[in-house]
């Protein structure tokens, strides 16, 4: 959008990316007497023996057991549940840092979740309040505050949706209409090629490869354990880049992020000089130059 400041959008997946493990195992699955191997297996079989999708399996799973054991199950206890989070190094004081980093280069950072793991519990953890919106799946609650209908289920392949809401600036679910509607490339809020997506594996492989298909970025994070298939990924050219998941100042992480806004930020400056020739030459710019351009722009 020229005329006001570039945006660069950070994309997150949440559970092995941000936080250790998957969310649930920290203080929620605990709760129910179960260990996460016992409750991921119970999910899993159930969505396999009844071929539903394994977000909505889980998700039932959760209150079926919490009935079980006549546990409180609430948006509030979920949201206090998240508290226990924990974080990798440097995720607590990395937006802050990205944030300056970008602004010190002439461009607005936003950042962003889309997450397969529970909103209530991500709104719980010490960094919620980071994200311009968290697409997660979430329970819909009536009046009493019990849950009695999924509101979102985001499985990996349904991720790639938010993409292209971040991309046209639609954020509200609710709106399709606005979603589908036709919109020149040059007036999208945050163009593709100014995305940066960060994940931990194969649940987040559809929306790395929009991201290299359309211009952005793909950086998969890891721990020892994940590892050997976050190598894979690099190898079949599915990310652009891998890191341990250290998000600490000076890292590799750190260092090839930064690296990567510079790029953006020079990119947009010499997209919009371009225009800014074009015009002053009295010519209008058709759609089929901006697009051109758009292709042209790393």
């Amino acid at each position: 959008m020229t005329g006001q400041r570039p945006i660069i959008a950070f994309l997150y997946d949440f559970d092995k990316t941000l936080c250790t493990t998957d969310m649930q195992d920290y203080a929620f699955i605990p709760s129910l007497g179960m260990t996460p191997a016992e409750f991921w297996a119970e999910a899993n079989g159930f969505g396999r023996r009844n071929r539903i999708d394994g977000i909505l399996a889980y998700m039932y799973i959760m209150l079926r057991e919490a009935e079980r054991k006549n546990l409180p199950f609430t948006r509030e206890d979920l949201v206090e549940k998240g508290r226990g989070i924990e974080l990798f190094p440097g995720v607590e004081d990395w937006f802050s840092r990205i944030n300056a980093f970008g602004e010190a280069r002439g461009v607005r950072v936003e950042h962003y979740v889309i997450s397969s793991g529970l909103r209530e519990i991500i709104e719980g953890s010490s960094i919620s309040h980071e994200f311009k919106e968290i697409y997660a799946s979430e329970f819909y609650y009536d009046e009493a505050g019990r849950p009695v209908w999924p509101k979102l289920a985001v499985n990996f392949t349904a991720k790639t949706q938010f993409v292209y809401r971040i991309n046209k600036g639609v954020l509200d679910v609710s709106d399709d209409k606005t979603l589908n509607d036709s919109m020149p490339d040059d007036s999208k809020r945050v163009p593709f090629h100014n995305m940066i997506y960060m994940g931990d594996g194969l649940s987040d492989v559809p929306c790395m490869k929009m991201m290299r298909a359309y211009g952005g970025q793909a950086i998969a994070v890891h721990q020892a354990a994940n590892r050997a298939g976050v190598e894979e990924l690099l190898a079949r050219g599915r990310v652009d880049y891998i890191f341990p998941a250290d998000y600490r100042e000076g890292t590799g992480l750190d260092e090839t992020v930064k690296n990567i806004i510079r790029k953006m930020a020079i990119s947009d400056r010499l997209w919009e000089e371009n225009l800014r020739q074009l015009r002053h030459l009295g010519e209008d710019v058709l759609p089929d130059q901006v697009g051109l351009f758009s292709n042209l722009n790393p």
